[in-house]
């Protein structure tokens, strides 16, 4: 009976994915995050983690489980821009299992040209809805006449 109990604790489910930025990552199963749809011009990609950039820092990485060249950096849309609520269309909430707003995280998507963080922007058009309970998400496009898709995330100076 003990040689059971042992063999129990040693078959705890743990996954590993190969990445081209961090190598192989140990990815707990209850973490994987599924999109409802691919994202456009990666249809392979489905399954993705997210990884904290550093502990001092607010961005993360949206590694894909299914290519290790994958991933985004984001942030969480209330970090960077508090008031960023838009309203999602009903087909999207439908599509992450309708979920309550409390279980919702909206996340963008960064782009930082090289050798140029400061010109770092966020794309505030098409945000990726995350719900959190069910470990679903969607990028969801919004009016384009509302959101911008290169959001500044450092004001110029001068």
């Amino acid at each position: 009976m003990a040689e059971a109990a042992r063999l129990m604790e040693e078959t705890i489910v743990t996954t590993t994915a190969q990445t081209s930025r961090f190598g192989e990552l140990a990815v707990d199963p209850e973490k994987v995050i599924s999109l409802t749809s691919a994202f456009p011009g990666f249809p392979e990609s489905k399954r993705f983690m997210l990884r904290q950039h550093s502990s001092k820092s607010p961005f993360m990485w949206l590694q894909s489980l299914d290519n290790p060249d994958l991933a985004f950096v984001v942030i969480q849309a209330s970090r960077l821009v508090p008031q960023y609520q838009p309203k999602l269309p009903p087909f999207a909430i439908k599509d992450l299992g309708s979920p309550a707003a409390g279980d919702l995280d909206l996340l963008l998507i960064l782009a930082i040209p090289k050798g140029k963080p400061e010109a770092m922007t966020a794309n505030l058009l098409g945000p990726v809805v995350v719900n959190t309970r069910k470990k679903l998400a969607k990028q969801v496009l919004l009016d384009p006449t509302q959101y911008d898709a290169c959001w500044p995330v450092f004001e110029a100076e001068g």
